[in-house]
């Protein structure tokens, strides 16, 4: 017995030794902790088979199965070396004749690019190219004999047969003109760079222009010549002008461009524009510049472009961002979310006579909109029915009366469905747990895993026992705000640890989520709990997935109950027998940089350490979209902009802080951390900073993000 016990203690002790510390050159300068995911899934249209993009090539794979069935097009046989070339997405013509190929992107902004597009014709084995110079957003027409694209702010559309290009707008001009393609505000607050639309036919595409010669243009220094070049783009700041945006239809047939008038109301928001099922019915998606009034009108193209109001949606705060209806085959009918019973829900709207139905009616926020199976009328869906923080998938009858949960552990799930609705591609993970790919049935049942990541899930247990666990808290105002918690796996109840709370916080977003998100992060966090410190981060009011109330609570006063409730944790937290209230941090990028410096600021008294990377300071500094869903204009919310921002209270700082910026953020720019430092010094505060030349919000290349985060791991072991 005593032999055992020995040889079990030897046996514990070696375990424990045996556990590799993480490093950061482990998290960002090797792929010691990289996921495998799949990338460009591509349902094709039987429904019974898919495609991937792989590094050499676009594969073809069986649903049924998971096996590989044969290649669509293998990259060097093409004459594209993949050594000197990377090829980021592709797109099958509709009926699977050819196919687009995007090859070498520039980056424009967070979502826009140029690139070399190919279209390559599996009949005749030849690669074309669409054009000599680099372009933007190229799509094949529904009929896959055209190709349109925008190049230098123009519109042009190329036939495949004749190899000939028309120009369809003339006008276009860089910080004036847009035609086919968004502004800087739209691309970063609506998610959309693509501005034309290809109708069902084919034989009309509907496109935006943006008059943004009223805007004011933002100058960043590029450094790094002789004589540093000024870079201008226009950015509209809250309460300043807008593009002026109008839509346009261009009848391939007749060769003419018609305007269509929506609204006489210049200072307004398209932020969506599609086809219906009719080829000749277009819908545009407005939103007045408050953001608390939505509506869609139709355009009948055939019949003197009539507008008809179809649907619309009041809010007392804000409309959430919209996003596409989804138009059924019966021309009749399309799928909505709305927020009107104070949860994300998804509503059945008639075109003719504009009624509007609930399909789902919970007390939770849907998610994704997956597929709609119109033959079964049923719908698949995500939604966080059981805690905020987790994403299960249902699906549910057009007349709400039959919903099925087919997810089956807690977690996050997605669903990228075939053509046929036959099959799904689903995605699972947890918090400590990459991500799982499996082939689905449309009930649920997993009939191949794809991509388990079981090798790195090893290695994960090789570096460590440390996992995020999630729980909630009461705060003092009786509010319940979720949380999770990475603490150090040996870890004794009764000793005293420093902590360091992560901070986002934003309207809508969500950092507490039970899902395998901001891998590398994670991996810090972990590293930092291995060496002592508890790890944290809470959701406060403002946040979302847990209804309209709560997400809107923060409404025309950013930053003030957001910092009240950060302020709670660090003061429930600091009462836990394991955690020493006199060594709290918190760390923040973006809006989370914002909240840090808030926190070290207004509450300096719980706080003695924090990191703001790429901070807001004023919010009359960022753009006028996202600013103005939450806070109105500055000139009739003036002091709900300033009273806020931490440049205002720089007075208040006592802790250590350290604050972090790329010069080149073309978001976030870098001016807020300048006009925060002239107030610290101003103020007679003592505090560290760095910049990044040239670096955007990201502040990624090279080693940039390895160096980062040693300057961070630095500034907490001196500091907290």
């Amino acid at each position: 017995m005593k032999r055992t016990l020995t040889f079990l203690f030897a046996l514990l002790t070696f375990t424990t030794f045996a556990q590799k510390p993480i490093t950061l050159e482990d998290i960002w300068a090797k792929p010691t902790f990289r996921a495998e995911y799949l990338q460009e899934i591509r349902s094709m249209l039987d429904g019974e088979h898919y495609c991937v993009l792989e590094k050499d090539g676009i594969d073809k794979y069986e649903y049924k199965t998971g096996k590989k069935v044969g290649s669509l097009v293998e990259f060097a046989a093409l004459g594209i070396n993949t050594k000197d070339n990377y090829v980021m997405e592709y797109a099958l013509s509709a009926g699977e004749q050819k196919i687009l190929l995007c090859v070498n992107p520039e980056q424009i902004y967070r979502h826009s690019y140029v690139a070399d597009y190919y279209v390559y014709d599996f009949k005749t084995k030849q690669l074309k190219k669409v054009n000599d110079d680099k372009i933007r957003l190229a799509e094949f027409s529904p009929t896959g004999d055209k190709v349109a694209f925008v190049k230098d702010n123009n519109l042009y559309i190329k036939n495949l047969a004749d190899e000939t290009t028309i120009q369809i707008t003339e006008d276009g001009k860089y910080n004036s003109i847009i035609y086919g393609t968004t502004d800087w505000v739209y691309e970063e607050e609506f998610a959309i760079t693509k501005g034309f639309f290809w109708n069902a036919t084919g034989d009309k595409l509907a496109y935006y222009r943006f008059d943004e010669s009223g805007v004011k243009e933002y100058s960043m220094t590029v450094w790094g010549d002789l004589y540093p070049q000024e870079y201008k783009f226009k950015y509209p700041k809250a309460g300043e002008n807008n593009s002026i945006v109008s839509v346009f239809v261009y009848d391939l047939k007749n060769k003419t461009n018609t305007q269509a008038n929506i609204s006489p109301i210049t200072d307004m928001y398209y932020p969506r524009l599609q086809w219906t099922k009719d080829e000749n019915l277009l819908c545009v998606h407005t939103l007045n510049r408050l953001q608390n009034d939505y509506i869609l009108y139709t355009v009948d193209t055939k019949n003197n472009y009539t507008v008809s109001k179809v649907y619309e949606d009041k809010n007392k705060c804000y409309i959430e961002q919209p996003e596409d209806a989804y138009f059924l085959s019966d021309k009749q009918n399309f799928i909505i979310k709305s927020e009107s019973n104070g949860y994300m829900n998804l509503y059945m709207v008639s075109l003719k006579d504009k009624s509007v139905k609930a399909i789902t009616n919970g007390y939770y926020d849907v998610a994704n909109l997956c597929f709609v199976d119109e033959k079964s009328k049923k719908i698949y869906y995500t939604a966080a029915q059981s805690q905020a923080y987790n994403r299960e998938l249902f699906s549910i009858t057009f007349d709400g009366k039959k919903q099925t949960k087919l997810s089956k552990e807690e977690g996050t799930y997605n669903a990228d469905f075939s053509a046929s609705g036959k099959y799904y591609i689903g995605t699972y993970s947890n918090a400590n747990t990459p991500p799982t790919y499996s082939i689905n049935n449309n009930k649920g049942e997993v009939l191949v895993t794809l991509v388990d990541n079981a090798k790195l899930k090893n290695t994960l247990k090789e570096y460590g026992s440390e996992t995020k666990t999630f729980g909630k808290f009461i705060t003092e105002n009786g509010d319940t705000l979720n949380y999770w918690i990475i603490k150090p796996a040996d870890m004794k109840e009764d000793t005293k640890h420093p902590i360091m709370f992560f901070v986002y916080g934003g309207p809508g977003s969500q950092e507490v989520r039970n899902a395998y998100n901001s891998p590398y992060d994670y991996m810090w966090f972990r590293m930092l709990a291995q060496q002592g410190y508890v790890i944290a981060c809470v959701d406060g009011r403002g946040t979302g997935f847990r209804g309209d109330k709560f997400k809107k609570a923060t409404y025309m006063n950013l930053g003030d109950l957001e910092t009240q409730d950060q302020i709670q944790a660090a003061k429930y937290f600091g009462s836990l027998p394991f955690i020493d209230k006199s060594r709290i941090g918190i760390f923040g990028w973006s809006y989370g940089g914002y909240m840090s410096s808030l926190c070290i600021t207004k509450g300096a008294d719980y706080f003695k350490t924090a990191i703001a990377v790429a901070p807001v300071t004023t919010w009359r500094y960022y753009d006028n979209i996202y600013t103005e869903r939450y806070m109105r204009t500055p000139q009739v919310n003036s002091d709900g902009y300033d009273r806020n921002s931490p440049i205002n209270h720089a007075q208040k700082l006592k802790g250590n802080f350290l604050l972090i910026h790329g010069t080149g953020d073309d978001n976030v720019h870098f001016q807020n951390s300048i006009d925060f430092s002239n107030a610290l010094i101003k103020a007679g505060k003592q505090f560290e900073e760095f910049f990044y030349p040239n670096r955007n919000h990201g502040i990624y290349g090279g080693n940039t993000r390895l160096h980062l985060y040693i300057k961070m791991t630095d500034f907490l072991k001196r500091k907290l």
